[in-house]
Parts: C-alpha cells; structure tokens; sequence
C-alpha cells in the first residue's frame, strides 16, 4: 500500500468507480474487501488512519457473546458464533484460540454456566472452538493462580477468539489492495455530489496536501461507525440520528495479574455487563463499561467513574487489587450502537445486530454490528450495493478468502510477531540489510525498529501515532514506553518519508498530546 501511488491512481481515473466506502474500520474494510474480491472498482476513504477510532479499541475477542446468550439474542450469538469460525479460519495468523475460566463463587454456578456454555458449543456447531466443561476449585486455581480463592468453588472453562484488532484492520487493508482494491487514509470525504436527487460521487480533501478530490461512483457507502450521522446529514441535513453513542473503556496491567494463558470472564458485574480479564501481548486488559455518551470524539477519555468500577471489579476476582499505579495504559472506544426505538433502554441491553439503511439518494448506511461479524455486515452491505448500483451478480466468496498475510505455522504465543504471517521475513530481512535498522526500538514491548520502516513502506503509517498505536500496539500497551520510543520512531519515520526536523519535532509533540490520555499522572 503505497499512498503516493494511489493518489497518483486517484488523479488520473476518469470512470467512475463502482463502489466509494467511507470510513476504514472494521465495517468499511469488511465492505471494501468484499466488494474487491467480487471483482467491483472499489475505493476506500478514511478521513485519519485505519481503525483510528473504535477499530483498535476493542476487547480484542472473537466472540459470540456469551452475555447475548444471557439476554435471549440467539439469532445475534449464532451468527457471530459462525463468523468467529471462519475469522480464526481465514486468519489464524491474527486469531487465536482463548480459553476461558468462568471462576464459581456459588453452589449452582458451576451447573448454571456449565449447561448455558453447552448451548454455545452446540450453535457453534462444526465451526467450534473446542468444549466447555466443569473444572473443580484445584483444576480453577491451577488455570487462573491470581483468582480470588476465598469462597471460590470451581470454574467453568469455554472457547473464545482472541485477535490483534487493529493489526487485523491493516490486514483487510492490504487484503482489499491485494484483490485491485484502493484504500487510502488521511483523505476526509466533505460532502455527497448528487445527480438531482442520487447521490453520484464524494468530494474529499487529502488532509495532508489539502488537494480536493471530485470523485464520482455508482454507489457510496456510509461506514463511518459512530460518525454515520454525520454522512447522513450531509445527504439529508435534520434527519433524526440514527447512533446511540456508548463508551467502553479498558484498563492494560502487566502480566503478574494474570500470569497465565487463561483468561477470566465475570458473567455478571454489579452494573449488569460481563467483565474480562484477557492476556494479551504479554499484558492483560481488562474490561469494559457501557457508558451512554451524549457526543463522541476521536480521541474518547476514559471517565474516572469508569476506571473506579473496572478497579474495583477487578478487586473483587483477583488476590492482587490493582491500583491506578499499576495501570500501563487506558484506553476508551466508541460503539456505534443503532438507536432502539424504546429510547428508555440501557445501552447493555441494546442489540449489536447490524442494520443496512438506504436512503432515498441512494447513500447506503451501516451500522450498529461488531468485530466478530465484520464479514457478514460487509457481505449484507455489498449484496444491497450490488442491487442498487445494478452491477453484474457475483457471489461472495469472503466466507473462505485468506487474509494478507496467512499463515498456519505460527507459535503466537511465544512469537510476538506472529501476526505479521508471511511478511514477517520481510520485515526480519530489513533489520538484517539495511544499516542501522537491526535490534530493538523497545526491547520491553518486543518492537523491532525494522517494523518501523515496514510501516511506512507496506503499511501506509504517516504519523508517530499511526506506528505506536495501530501498526505497533506501544501505545496500547504501555503509554510511558511509548512515549519514550517516540522520537526514535520519528527519526526513523522521516527517512522513509523525507521528512525535514521540524516534522520530528511536531510528530513528537502531537504524539505525546494523545498519549497523556492513555495513562495517569503520578
């Protein structure tokens, strides 16, 4: 992915595209991809950077839901139970088989969940992960030794995914690029052209260069999360929002709190929700709330009522409490929830299904969904463009499509770059030729400075940000670190882009800007 050549490939095409989407998360890329590999002239356009907002700010699970399961929404937990099957199918160099202990303080929770998770194996059919089963208070202790024992009489143990999100959104990118798609990021689409009443184009402006671009194609998609509306008014000015907004905030400790390969999921927090306790990168990351926001941002900020309820919950299931020092980084994303009718409803209980919205233009909308089902809302989405754009009929193929980078022999958990697949090599070659690129930028978070350069060159990163948030997971991970990791990664950044001092200073600084969210002062 190269964006010099794809503004150059932007610039020069005089036919109108057969597909626009805007917005590169999870559901544009889905969208993107699937409309690619069916052979459909697709360009995507991302106003900052891939999976930028609640794209990489998620549990990191493929799941079904156990909680939706709680809830009566089997039709939802069914199909995301499918579409967990085949992400860890067409991915595996991104998604992971994650085990689950369900600790049991009470004498009818083992039978309880242990019958309510055979359920969840069943609709998982053929396509499962593995079987749930009982564990006594020994087997619960040995899996999870960091659990709290007092009153603790056993566990039950289930199959989930775990994934890298925003590793796994650069993946579709290059996927979608792979099959003659265009992505490209830093480019914010401004307003909707219209032939009369139809929409029939985009203007979009390269937030780099501030260049505008008059692109026309046959169908736009609205994928913008929870900045749908926003698209939507520019189609249509005062129509009725469509997004409840909700934020879900994540807590990163080291590896002491959970030292293991097991994660802990609390089926039942004193606010309703789930809460889990997920090893990830060497890490944990625990989580979530549901907080009704009246307004969303790019950059969303835990709320202290947030963190309080995350520690304190967490408290209560581990031996070690965990304490704002103890916390690496923090981290809050934005759901793109579809707003119920019944607007009294909680935001826990407000369906993750996804909906399709077609406009009297033509501009097509999505939202609400979730990670796990980005395939099939993109499948649902391209299937309606197909229509209204009365392109040739051609079948999905994404149900069996490999993601960039496949690759079966992997050891993801003694590998921390694993999820690079078949370019890892690559990237391993890089350091080993190339002077001054060989080691370590952070030998902490197991970053090589060849990743770095790999960014920039195949992963269209253009910002400090872009390369210790989502290409690299520094950030996520450990804020301080990755604040001390940032003027190295700036230097070596504006080699590959020809950049001049003065852009390292201002990337240092705008970095460390966002930074200070994800951690808190002493």
């Amino acid at each position: 992915m190269n964006r010099k050549a794809v503004l150059k490939k932007i610039r020069k095409r005089e036919k109108e595209w057969d597909i626009v989407v805007i917005g590169g998360g999870s559901t544009g890329l889905g969208c993107a991809v699937d409309a690619a590999s069916r052979g459909y002239k697709t360009l995507l356009l991302e106003q900052i950077d891939f999976a930028k907002g609640t794209s990489s700010r998620s549990t990191k699970l493929v799941h079904g839901g156990v909680r939706y399961l709680q809830q009566g929404d089997v039709s939802l937990v069914f199909e995301a139970l499918q579409e967990r099957g085949l992400m860890f199918k067409n991915a595996p160099q991104l998604v992971t088989n994650q085990s689950f202990v369900i600790p049991t303080y009470d004498f009818w929770g083992g039978p309880f969940y242990t019958v309510g998770l055979k359920f969840y194996d069943l609709m998982a059919g053929k396509l499962g992960l593995g079987p749930s089963k009982h564990i006594s208070l020994e087997e619960a202790i040995e899996a999870i030794p960091t659990v709290e024992k007092e009153g603790l009489r056993g566990g039950v143990i289930y199959q989930d995914g775990q994934f890298d999100d925003s590793r796994m959104a650069i993946s579709l990118a290059q996927t979608c690029a792979d099959y003659g798609g265009t992505v490209l990021n830093y480019c914010k689409v401004t307003s909707l052209l219209k032939d009369g009443e139809l929409v029939n184009g985009v203007v979009a402006i390269d937030q780099e260069t501030g260049e505008e671009f008059k692109i026309k194609t046959k169908v736009v998609i609205n994928a913008t999360g929870v900045f749908a509306d926003e698209v939507i008014q520019m189609d249509e000015s005062g129509k009725p929002y469509m997004i409840t907004p909700s934020q879900g905030i994540h807590l990163v400790l080291d590896k002491t709190f959970l030292p293991g390969k097991y994660a802990i999921m609390v089926p039942h927090t004193s606010d309703g929700r789930v809460m889990f306790a997920v090893p990830w990168h060497n890490h944990a990351v625990i989580g979530t709330t549901d907080t009704l926001l009246d307004n969303h941002s790019l950059e969303p900020v835990a709320l202290e009522p947030e963190v309080d309820f995350v520690l304190k919950t967490a408290g209560q299931y581990l031996v070690k409490n965990p304490t704002r020092k103890d916390v690496l980084s923090v981290f809050a994303g934005l759901r793109p929830l579809a707003k119920p009718e019944d607007e009294n409803k909680a935001t826990r209980e407000i369906s993750r299904g996804h909906k399709i919205i077609i406009s009297v233009s033509g501009l097509i909308t999505i939202i609400g969904g979730k990670w796990t089902t980005y395939r099939k809302m993109a499948q649902d989405t391209i299937d309606k463009a197909a229509l209204l754009g009365g392109f040739p009929e051609r079948e999905c193929i994404t149900k069996h499509l490999p993601i960039h980078g496949f690759r079966l022999d992997i050891d993801p958990y003694n590998d921390s770059m694993s999820h690079y697949g078949l370019d890892k090599e690559d990237i391993l070659a890089i350091g080993e030729e190339e002077e001054g690129m060989s080691g370590y930028i952070s030998e902490k978070l197991n970053i090589l400075k060849s990743q770095i350069v790999w960014a920039v060159r195949k992963e269209m990163a253009r910002t400090v940000e872009d390369v210790l948030a989502r290409r690299t997971r520094a950030l996520f991970l450990d804020a301080r670190e990755s604040i001390r990791i940032a003027p190295e990664t700036a230097v070596i950044m504006a080699k590959e882009l020809n950049r001049a001092e003065e852009w390292i200073e201002r990337q240092i600084e705008d970095f460390k800007k966002v930074a200070k969210n994800y951690y808190f002062e002493d």
